[in-house]
Parts: structure tokens; sequence; C-alpha cells
């Protein structure tokens, strides 16, 4: 027999910190929860976004002619990255907008997955990128002068490595506030 485990209580924690954007005399947009972005998963989710779309923008400027030869090492990395962009900026936003939200969903397991998810896409994308990198353009870097697409794709699988190891430890930061243990 399975012990049941009983009723889950969510709570939302009041902020004692100040709201909004504070002016001259007053705060305006009081509506916005400005302190999430200076906190430690506010800023995890910040560089998330940041070197996620620095990644995007080196795969669109520098692989875009080359994904013929790349194949689809590089479709898998540029949809992983877009997904994990966006999911990324909706959860920000509702945390900026609402302070509700950032209490009940970091409660939730939703996010604990999806940094977990979003850890190993990077991971295993930016490892078969990489291999793809290595392998067909590194000898086109050696034998073609100024050939650019090399160094900016091996800067992308290298930043998204980095992006899926800040996704694991934010799914890990997740999970213990998930089990209460902050």
């Amino acid at each position: 027999m399975i012990p049941s485990r009983g009723p889950t209580v969510i709570t939302v924690r009041p902020s004692a910190k100040s709201r909004g954007i504070n002016c001259c005399c007053c705060n305006c947009c009081t509506c916005l929860n400005l302190q999430f972005l200076r906190s430690e998963p506010g800023v995890l989710k910040i560089l998330e976004l940041f070197l996620g779309s620095f990644c995007q923008s080196l795969a669109l400027n520098y692989g875009l002619d080359f994904s013929g030869t790349m194949g689809p090492s590089y479709q898998s990395f540029l949809t992983a990255v877009a997904w994990c962009i966006m999911t990324t900026t909706l959860l920000l936003f509702c945390y900026v907008i609402s302070e509700k939200t950032c209490s009940l969903v970091r409660q939730s397991l939703f996010e604990t997955v999806f940094n977990a998810t979003a850890c190993f896409s990077y991971l295993s994308t930016c490892s078969y990128l990489g291999y793809i990198v290595n392998m067909f353009l590194k000898p086109m870097y050696v034998t073609v002068p100024y050939f650019q697409a090399y160094p900016a794709m091996s800067a992308a699988y290298m930043i998204g490595g980095l992006v899926g190891a800040i996704h694991g430890y934010d799914a890990y930061k997740c999970y213990k506030y998930y089990k209460g243990y902050r």
C-alpha cells in the first residue's frame, strides 16, 4: 500500500522591500517586482537569457551559410536555444510583473523540470555541434583565409555549454526551493 502524501500547501511570502521604481520622492510602477532581478534566481534568469541570445546570434550570423555542412546539429542547436530563450523570457516577464507568480511558480515542479530539460538540451546539442564543427569546419578554417564560421560556432557551442551548466545550477536551486530547503 502506498502511503498518501497529503495536501500540498502553497504559500505566498510577502515582500518587506519597497516595490517599483524609486523616483525623487515616491515609488513609480509599484506593480513591478524589480527586486527579483537582484535576487540569485533573477541573476540566473538574466544570464540564461543574455548568454542564450548571444549563442543564437552567433549561430545565425556565422553558421547559417554553413547549415548544410553542419546538418542536423545546427538545427537542433538553434531549436534548443530558441525554446530555452522563449521560456526563460516568459518566466522572467511573469516574475517581474507579479510577485505572487514568482512565489507560486518557483514552488511548483515546472521550473525545476524546465531547467533540467534545458540543461540536458543545451549540453547534448552543444556536444553534438562541437563534434560537427571540429570535424567539418576546422579543416576549412585551416585552409581558407579569413574563415570566420569556425571560431564563431566554436564560441557558440562553448558558451552554450556554459548556459547549460547555469540551467543545471538553476534546476538544483529550484529543486531545493521546491522541497523547502531554501
